[in-house]
């Protein structure tokens, strides 16, 4: 299979692009006082994801509701302060050190679309990061349903063959099994795995897929995949 047979690679955004998992780390370190700093990776990320699937809502909005149930459950500051504090820090999230380069180059062979279960508020925070490379953007505001649900998948569909482009000429390009790769594979997408935790045991931040889904390309970076695709082209 040859990258030339794509015109659009489509991007997840929190986990591929942006260090959601060094974001939420940091954020959880940094608002939770002495006792934070003593938790490891793993002691966080439960707490979290049990607290983000209470509170499903707008990433913009929701964080500091997020911050405060799982502080509780770990013991950490969960005063108003501290809540306010993780909620801000949420838009500052890194982006990968690769992200930025890796998406202008290939910028120059594809249409690149962002597909995010960011909403809109939080997207436009962290394009700037990334050098608002996207010809285009879906964000779950406009999707109206988060990833893995197939209709965020059916939209964006929808939106792309309007602009002219078929779905064998979409890569989509992810980290996380569990909202992106196995469900986009599932759907009849040729799909492309970032593998940011690779070498690192389970799935960090994001659930546990039920199976791990083979992916057509594999890298461990953007720039990996900028690499084989100009690669390809010589």
């Amino acid at each position: 299979m040859a990258f030339e047979n794509f015109k659009v690679l489509t991007f997840d955004i929190v986990g591929t692009c942006i260090d959601f998992e060094k974001g939420i780390l940091d954020g959880f370190r940094s608002a939770g006082g002495d006792a934070a700093k003593t938790l490891t990776d793993e002691q966080i990320f439960q707490p979290y994801l049990k607290a983000r699937e209470r509170f499903p809502g707008r990433a913009s909005e929701v964080m500091r509701d997020v911050y405060l149930c799982a502080a509780k459950e770990l013991g950490l500051s969960d005063d108003s302060a501290a809540g306010d504090k993780f909620h801000s820090h949420f838009f500052d999230f890194p982006a990968f050190e690769d992200s930025a380069e890796a998406l202008r180059r290939l910028r120059r062979h594809f249409r690149l679309v962002a597909m995010t279960n960011y909403d809109r508020v939080g997207f436009s925070a962290n394009a700037n990061k990334l050098g608002n490379p996207f010809h285009d953007s879906v964000t779950a505001d406009d999707a109206q349903y988060p990833k893995p649900d197939p209709r965020f998948f059916s939209y964006n569909l929808g939106r792309q063959s309007a602009f002219g482009f078929k779905q064998d000429e979409i890569l989509h390009v992810a980290q996380s099994q569990y909202h992106d790769i196995g469900v986009a594979k599932e759907l009849g997408y040729k799909v492309c795995w970032i593998e940011r935790r690779q070498g690192l045991e389970g799935f960090g931040g994001t659930p546990v897929p039920k199976v791990v889904t083979k992916p057509d390309f594999h890298f461990s970076t953007l720039r990996e995949l900028a690499d084989a695709v100009e690669g390809e082209r010589q």
